[in-house]
């Protein structure tokens, strides 16, 4: 019997009266023979669709839309040459990039998106050339024409625009008159534009100040919306499948679009159909008992109580992208400013919204990685030599990676890297903004994690014999932390844009939608499967089960985000009905704990908070990533709302909603049992949860949801740039809708506030609880059963 010595005293508490009653050996075979597939169909789902993936990759690098080496008109004289379009492409990057506006619609939402606005200006340049040798031609000039004349004007710009004239011999692309003048016309537009800023787009003042870089940045747009609108060889749309929508140019939705969309919704009713259909009529092979008592919670241990710091990091990062999101939303009614405060000149909308972004990425996957330190131990039953030391470790190196990477792409924002913006500031993509050197950084502390994970795991490892087992699924879950991560280095800011695409919703939605979720699922059925929540079997089964499903949707419906990316229009209809899949997942896991729950009243008192977040997880998952996240999947919606303010309806919701809880419910599980029963606060995290989940609800019923569909019938009448325009973004109502979300935003930080005020609490009570002090070789359970 071995012993052990606490820092004072305190009582260990009772095991569990957790029975669980066998069924007959013919269920229990059948059980067994189940867990021996699904193991080996999760290795052929990955096998498969990874290979899809890959696959499609290679034929997006291969079909990227070319980047002619001259531009050139009629007369011979060179417009634009490659190594401009390779510059401006750089220092957009450089200076915030997709926070500035968007490319191909992917971006932010104040600005106009680049290509579709370079794209109708040159259009209507183009026409006033064609109509009346005057290229500064007005949308108001085009609307004064009578019907008939409008028609052929605009058939006789369409053939203009659509004509592909690249030569792939040559490499050059030869442009008409018209076109040349046109563009002539554009770039002198674009010459004040980026000089001098736009107030209602949130355009700073002072931009660029170099002549060269903002020529240099306007070819890199004009680049982009040349293949907007020429058509692909022997194909009858472009290489962006006619997006941006616009009439002028003759941008309409393909065809085909429409048939993927019908087929993405007939494939997501037969999922769903299909999906209830076998996980209700499964037979139960094992029958648990009511949990009559409160679980047995081992005394933490040094490295468990050093965890709870990284949560206490994790909400102060919370607080401050909760502000970050005040300020970004503010700078739609008020283009320069906070409430008078000229705040433009120093915090500007693209680093204001770069932050919020990462500070969003970051406290989630901060909840993640605090709880795998947690229930690593936990779930291993073994401290090792300085793990607290390690994880302290990790604590300080994450903090310096988080605030030197806010800190650059701050500096990178205002200019003041220049060439070197891309290493140390902003590498310009959304959601991977971070400089190279911090992102690299990243990868090495998510590395050193995953040490700290396996040594604390390697007891319950050796002890599990099987390679298919919990412990070892929780191990491989942790693996893909780090690795998905690190698809974000395919790419540098060079990388031709549908590749750099490609590569970067690897990471947004592998890593942060797919594998980190997948880390989180493993991790509470773990945990509920010791509590008594979940049998044994139907928790692994459950992951597994879990995870063949996101792998066999969630992995090719990656391509759902690259449809208008320069990508050929295959990919569309892989994306749209692999994408559709993705509602079911996350249920499965929720079905199994409101289903037991009902079986085990008295710990779900224990756990009724931690359960509760868990819980509004699968409602977000259905709401805001099912929902929401179909409601612009199907090609033809996208078609009129990609880059608009549909978006961040399925973003809040779903990055907030699904992976926010996930993260805060992971947190809750572990403070839970850290913290004394005499100072866990219900009442303030019950007005927490509420007061979160209501602020959520409001913000997009009254702000978001009106406001994004004012945008879409726009974009659906008159096209993408009038969406993005200042007489759009502009509008009473544009600007209304943004007020109408404060209500939410105020309900939904004080509920963020208790939320920070309760972990701050729980950290205090924590580390005064006495600490297990222990050999690196005993094993946590062996202690408490002494005892």
């Amino acid at each position: 019997m071995h012993s052990f010595r606490l820092k004072g005293t305190i009582p260990v508490m009772a095991n569990p009266t957790v029975s669980i009653a066998k069924t007959s050996s013919s269920y229990a075979n059948a059980a067994k023979t189940r867990m021996m597939n699904l193991p080996a169909w999760l290795v052929l789902i990955c096998v498969i669709t990874f290979t899809v993936l890959l696959s499609a990759g290679a034929a997006i690098w291969k079909n990227a839309p070319p980047v002619p080496a001259v531009w050139r008109s009629p007369q011979q004289e060179t417009i634009i040459s490659a190594a401009q379009i390779q510059a401006g492409q750089e220092t957009y990057l450089a200076r915030g990039g997709q926070h500035i506006g968007s490319i191909w619609g992917h971006g932010s939402y104040l600005a106009p998106d680049w290509t579709a606005d370079f794209l109708h200006r040159w259009g209507l340049a183009t026409a006033g050339v064609v109509e009346n040798s005057n290229p500064e031609f007005s949308q108001a000039d085009l609307a004064a024409l009578p019907l008939p004349e409008r028609a052929s004007l605009q058939a006789k710009v369409s053939e203009q625009f659509k004509t592909n004239r690249y030569d792939p011999q040559t490499h050059e692309l030869l442009l008409t008159d018209a076109q040349t003048r046109g563009l002539q016309q554009v770039f002198q537009d674009y010459q004040k534009l980026l000089a001098h800023g736009s107030r209602i787009h949130s355009i700073p003042d002072g931009w660029f100040k170099d002549n060269t870089q903002i020529r240099n940045v306007t070819a890199f747009f004009a680049w982009t919306a040349w293949a907007a609108a020429a058509n692909r060889p022997n194909a009858p749309f472009s290489y962006t499948a006619n997006w941006p929508h616009d009439d002028l140019i003759g941008n309409t939705a393909p065809g085909q679009f429409v048939v993927w969309s019908i087929v993405s919704v007939v494939v997501l009713i037969g999922a769903i159909a299909l999906f209830l259909l076998v996980y209700l009529t499964q037979a139960d092979d094992e029958v648990i008992s009511e949990i009559k008592t409160r679980p047995a919670i081992p005394i933490p241990t040094l490295s468990q109580k050093i965890t709870s710091l990284f949560f206490g990091v994790a909400m102060a990062l919370f607080l401050v992208q909760i502000g970050m999101g005040m300020v970004t939303a503010h700078y739609a009614v008020e283009g320069d400013g906070f409430y008078g405060i000229p705040l433009q000149k120093f915090l500007p909308y693209a680093a204001s919204r770069t932050w919020h972004l990462q500070l969003a990425v970051f406290w989630i996957a901060t909840c993640w990685l605090a709880a795998g330190l947690y229930f690593a131990p936990r779930f291993g039953k073994h401290e090792p030599k300085r793990q607290a030391l390690g994880n302290a470790g990790l604590l300080v190196a994450l903090t310096v990676v988080v605030v030197g990477s806010l800190v650059g792409s701050w500096a990178g924002v205002q200019g003041l890297l220049g060439k070197h913006s891309f290493l140390w500031g902003h590498q310009g993509y959304e959601y991977v903004e971070l400089g190279r050197v911090w992102q690299l950084l990243l990868i090495g502390g998510m590395v050193f994690w995953l040490w700290l994970m396996y040594r604390a795991l390697k007891p319950a490892l050796h002890e599990e014999g099987s390679y298919t087992g919990l412990n070892h699924f929780f191990l491989y879950s942790a693996i893909t932390i780090p690795l998905f991560y690190a698809a974000g280095l395919m790419y540098t800011n060079r990388t031709p844009l549908s590749v750099a695409e490609y590569w970067r919703w690897w990471v947004v939605h592998l890593w942060v939608e797919g594998f980190f979720e997948v880390f989180a699922t493993v991790a509470i059925a773990y945990l509920c499967s010791e509590l008594g929540f979940l049998k044994k079997s139907s928790a692994l089964r459950a992951t597994y089960l879990t995870t063949i499903l996101y792998l066999g949707s969630g992995v090719i419906g990656t391509l759902h985000h690259l449809y208008f990316a320069g990508t050929p229009v295959f990919i569309t209809a892989m994306g749209s009905v692999a994408s559709a899949l993705e509602v079911v997942p996350l249920t499965l896991i929720g079905f199994e704990v409101v289903k037991t729950l009902k079986m085990s009243q008295a710990a779900e008192g224990f756990y009724r908070l931690p359960l509760r977040f868990f819980i509004a997880t699968c409602f977000w998952n259905l709401v805001g990533a099912g929902v929401f996240g179909f409601l612009i999947n199907p090609p033809i919606f996208l078609y009129y709302s990609q880059g608009l303010n549909t978006t961040p309806i399925h973003a809040h919701s779903a990055l907030f909603g699904v992976y926010g809880s996930l993260a805060l419910a992971l947190m809750l599980f572990a403070l839970r049992e850290l913290v004394p029963e005499r100072d866990w606060n219900e009442k303030l995290l019950n007005f927490a949860f509420w007061t979160i989940n209501s602020g959520l609800v409001i913000m997009l019923v009254f702000g978001m949801i009106p406001n994004g569909f004012y945008q879409l019938m726009a974009s659906v009448e008159r096209g993408t740039w009038y969406a993005r325009s200042a007489e759009i973004i502009g509008s009473p109502w544009m600007q209304w809708t943004v007020w109408l979300r404060i209500p939410g935003d105020i309900i939904f930080s004080l509920g963020a506030l208790a939320m920070v005020v309760f972990t701050l609490q729980a950290i205090v009570a924590i580390f005064r609880r006495p600490v297990l002090v222990t050999q690196p070789e005993l094993v946590i359970s062996e202690q408490v059963k002494a005892c």
